[in-house]
């Protein structure tokens, strides 16, 4: 009994103090406890993640000091394009590149022949003007630039804003459609340059760093890796385009296009051109042009004028499983030879439809744009070795490519140049045609799509040009020959077959 009521005191005694020390800290506010906050200095982790070089040693994984390096030679290119909405006969769909990097056209309006008749080919509209964004790369010292040609395409104006702010007017040097590569220059000496590296020996895996002006944001980097190579998107539509570009999931935008894709040494692997997005922003794939094919464009464009491009001579078609199983084919890669085309470089060399090439000059080739990629770093008269799979058997073959034309020649500059920047196509008009109109001669506008005459007249189709500024012009060559390097304003005076009286239209070169 004792003993239980001892215990019993000592539980109500602790109970007690307990209470007493609880009121205490209760009813004393000003009596605060301590807090302690740690200020870490440095963080335990490591300061960079650490990768192999091509020796097997390991290196920081670190972007700053390349990005450094390299932004000094990516510069912002704005382009702007003046026409007049007038009097356009035709339909022309938007490029893949519209309203994508800059380069498509915003203001296209598209009219019925009922319109179109309605309209008098003298009526003025206001001039619209069209802004377009993109990136470049300085190549050259001397001020050569590359970039996309869908970045200048049509501009009547290029403002080139270099890293560090200064401001200059570019000149276009020269254009290839068929790899979306355009040339431009500043007036300016000892700038900075990437160097161009052997794309070849880019890796899928490999670490690269893509720098542009996506969206206006100057000057901007992201990093990534390369996801693939030899990439055919189809993408541009030109007859013979090249398309083997380089993947990568290095955030790529619009305003990106014409920029640098770089590797961790700061050596330029591709030129940004296009990305897969089902919103035209990024959403996880970007393509670059590789760097073997801007050095070889590059080197045309200065030296020839325009791209000088060598060919086999063959239809082909990329190997894989299902057409090994229709053709009963040794390879599972490679370039399958669909046929032979008319007077076909390959097939004077002793390929034969049917075979796989496989290798070009030890450059293996696994698919038909990897083909196309090689091929298109050569120029007509170049002597290579192809290596074909011929039932399950290789042999090697020395071709010289020709031209397009099926000879080995040099193409000279052609006056589709000049056409193309007129934006239109024409035809020397026939005999019956000049007696009818009671001319002397003419040329006959038959096609008009996007260049000066859309941009700066409201000319239309069917339009005659029998003058230029005030000489008389009988022939398509005459024509040609007046605007070829001409400079400044052309006056145009001519009729239409349709409506009475003389009609002039200006524009300036």
């Amino acid at each position: 009994m004792k003993k239980n009521l001892l215990f019993s005191g000592v539980i109500a005694f602790v109970v007690t103090v307990i209470t007493a020390t609880g009121i205490i800290k209760f009813y004393q506010p000003n009596v605060q406890e301590s807090i302690k906050i740690e200020h870490v200095a440095s963080t335990p982790a490591a300061k960079a993640v650490y990768t192999t070089n091509e020796e097997g040693r390991f290196v920081p994984l670190d972007f700053s000091v390349v990005a450094e390096e390299v932004m000094d030679a990516v510069v912002h290119i704005k382009s702007t394009q003046t026409y007049n909405n007038n009097n356009i006969a035709y339909h022309q769909s938007p490029t893949p590149f519209d309203d994508l990097f800059g380069g498509g056209d915003l203001f296209q309006e598209f009219f019925t022949p009922r319109n179109f008749q309605q309209r008098s080919p003298n009526r003025k509209r206001s001039p619209q003007v069209k802004m377009g964004q993109g990136s470049g790369v300085i190549i050259s010292e001397e001020g050569y630039i590359v970039t996309n040609n869908h970045v200048i395409a049509d501009a009547d104006d290029l403002e080139v804003t270099l890293h560090d702010n200064r401001t200059y007017k570019a000149k276009v040097i020269g254009t290839d459609p068929t790899t979306d590569l355009a040339l431009i220059q500043i007036k300016e000496r000892n700038l900075p340059t990437l160097p161009l590296v052997n794309s070849d020996e880019v890796k899928v895996g490999q670490w690269v760093m893509a720098i542009g002006n996506p969206f206006n944001l100057n000057s901007t980097v992201t990093a990534g890796i390369v996801s693939a190579k030899g990439r055919n998107i189809n993408i541009l539509r030109e007859q013979f385009a090249v398309e083997s570009f380089i993947q990568t999931d290095a955030a790529i935008n619009p305003g990106n296009s014409g920029g640098a894709l770089v590797n961790l040494d700061g050596g330029l692997i591709g030129i940004n051109t296009a990305i897969a997005s089902p919103t035209g922003a990024y959403s996880g794939y970007g393509f670059a042009v590789p760097t073997n094919i801007v050095s070889k464009v590059v080197e045309d464009l200065i030296k020839y004028g325009v791209v000088q491009r060598g060919v086999l001579g063959i239809m082909i078609r990329t190997v894989d499983g299902n057409l090994k199983k229709d053709k009963d084919l040794s390879v599972v890669s490679g370039a399958y030879v669909d046929s032979l085309m008319e007077n076909s470089a390959a097939g004077a060399a002793g390929i034969l439809a049917g075979d796989v090439v496989v290798a070009i000059d030890d450059i293996l080739v696994e698919s038909s744009p990897k083909l196309q990629e090689v091929i298109a770093r050569h120029r007509p008269g170049d002597d290579i070795e192809v290596k074909v799979n011929r039932n399950g058997k290789e042999k090697t073959f020395r071709v010289t490519l020709n031209n397009r034309k099926g000879n080995t020649n040099i193409v000279k500059k052609e006056h589709k140049e000049i056409l193309s920047i007129l934006g239109a196509n024409l035809v020397t008009i026939d005999a019956a045609l000049a007696k009818k109109l009671d001319l002397k001669g003419g040329v006959k506008v038959t096609e008009l799509y996007r260049g000066k005459l859309r941009q700066q007249t409201d000319i239309r189709l069917g339009f005659i040009i029998t003058k230029v500024d005030g000489q008389f012009v009988k022939t398509m060559e005459a024509f040609i020959e007046k605007l070829d390097g001409k400079k400044g304003g052309v006056m145009l005076e001519g009729v239409y077959e349709d409506i009475p009286g003389e009609f002039y239209y200006a524009f300036g070169l």
